[in-house]
């Protein structure tokens, strides 16, 4: 038989995906923080995020444009 009660739940330790001390070239700044454009299909946002669910992991992307 299954027991049921109360119990926790530990989190897992922060762990960085992303190694921003490397040599490899960046992409220049061309927008420099100006999100403003007057016209469509010059300026896109885009992110990713992974959400927990029950049934497992969820992937939600998300691409806009600024116009």
């Amino acid at each position: 038989m299954k027991q049921v009660g109360v119990g926790s739940k530990s989190k897992k330790k922060f762990k960085a995906a992303t190694n921003s001390k490397h040599g490899h070239p960046v992409a220049p700044n061309s927008l420099e923080r100006n999100f403003k454009v007057n016209q469509a299909d010059i300026v896109y946002a885009g992110d990713i995020t992974y959400i927990p669910t029950d049934e497992g992991w969820f992937y939600l992307a998300v691409l806009i444009d600024q116009h």
